[in-house]
């Protein structure tokens, strides 16, 4: 049977299906002895051999794990020398990738994983994958005609930026749910009505719930 390469990647845990689909177009997968660029590209898992940075890639056993990320943490793959990394606090023999970022800044749940045709089925767009976030202000939201007008939407940098749904537990506690995954979207639009965030935390992604998990500690858990 044939499949895309974008999702065999994914499937062996390399990338995201998006992710997988710059690296084809960046030209480092090989199927046998071929570099591929072409998105779409097509192979049989029983007969192509695909090769990552020159490296056989298969299919493997997936992880799923829920970390409570600390402030101060980067959620990334690549590694820089005197910075914090979320993948510091798991220490497992398997690779895994972060899924669903939070800035450094920010807090609360992020998923580590190998799957990444679950990552890109939690992170692209198109899925409306509800996000779940705590917001407390420096200063009291007096005005929630502001609020009113995130769920509307604001351009800010050629993107609209828009929250789904809101709750106001005082003036300076907020909760807040999304379904975009616009870099920095929370901050940008209170940075749009001059407000500063003092903490900003996710609580939920989809069904998967924060709860009491320490901050810095993680647990495997199985989505399916």
């Amino acid at each position: 049977m044939l499949i895309r390469l974008n999702k065999y990647l994914a499937d062996c845990g390399i990338a995201s299906r998006r992710k997988a689909e710059e690296l084809i177009l960046n030209g480092q997968i090989k199927v046998n002895d071929k570099t591929i660029n072409k998105l779409g590209t097509k192979i049989n898992p029983n007969k192509d051999k695909v090769y990552f940075k020159n490296k056989l890639v298969k299919p493997q056993n997936f992880i799923y794990i829920i970390l409570n990320k600390p402030k101060g943490y980067t959620c990334t793959t690549r590694k820089f020398k005197k910075e914090k990394n979320v993948l510091d606090l798991v220490k497992i023999k398997e690779k895994v990738f972060p899924v669903g970022r939070l800035d450094k800044e920010s807090q609360g749940l992020v998923f580590l994983t190998n799957d990444g045709d679950w990552a890109y089925k939690i992170t692209h767009p198109k899925f409306q994958t509800e996000k779940e976030y705590q917001v407390i202000l420096r200063q009291a939201q007096h005005d929630i005609r502001n609020l009113e007008k995130m769920k509307k939407g604001i351009k800010n940098q050629g993107e609209l930026l828009k929250i789904k749904s809101y709750k106001l537990h005082s003036p300076n506690s907020i909760t807040l749910i999304l379904t975009q995954g616009h870099k920095r979207e929370i901050r940008r639009l209170f940075e749009h009505f001059n407000y500063q965030i003092k903490q900003l935390k996710r609580i939920r992604i989809a069904k998967w719930k924060l709860g009491d998990l320490p901050e810095g500690q993680w647990q495997y858990f199985q989505p399916k």
